[in-house]
């Protein structure tokens, strides 16, 4: 059996307006996160994926690209329409789009 492609775009190409599931740890979301991310840790998934919308795409983003392909390989096999982030929230600093972090902390990917 084949291994199940994992449908993934670049930053650049994520709608503005996109649901962005954001699947790192606690600490890298809490030293920067896109603003309008919703965060659920992989280790979380199985257990949150009723917070994930179903009604539309959902765009998938860790640190680098791995653990995101697993949560979209993930959420695909189970009902949603789930596309990985390449590059994860190192390219999206990179590509100088939106950070956000705790008040007073300067919003870094780590």
């Amino acid at each position: 059996m084949m291994p199940q492609e994992v449908p993934t775009t670049t930053v650049d190409q994520v709608p503005t307006d996109a649901v962005l599931l954001d699947v790192r740890e606690h600490d890298e979301w809490a030293a920067g996160h896109a603003p309008q991310a919703i965060h659920i840790p992989l280790g979380e998934l199985a257990e949150r994926v009723g917070e994930v919308p179903q009604d539309r795409d959902v765009y998938v983003v860790c640190r680098a690209g791995g653990r995101s392909a697993r949560a979209t390989m993930y959420l695909n096999q189970n009902g949603w329409d789930a596309v990985n982030v390449a590059g994860g929230m190192q390219v999206w600093h990179q590509h100088g789009l939106s950070l956000v972090a705790a008040e007073g902390v300067v919003p870094e990917v780590i």
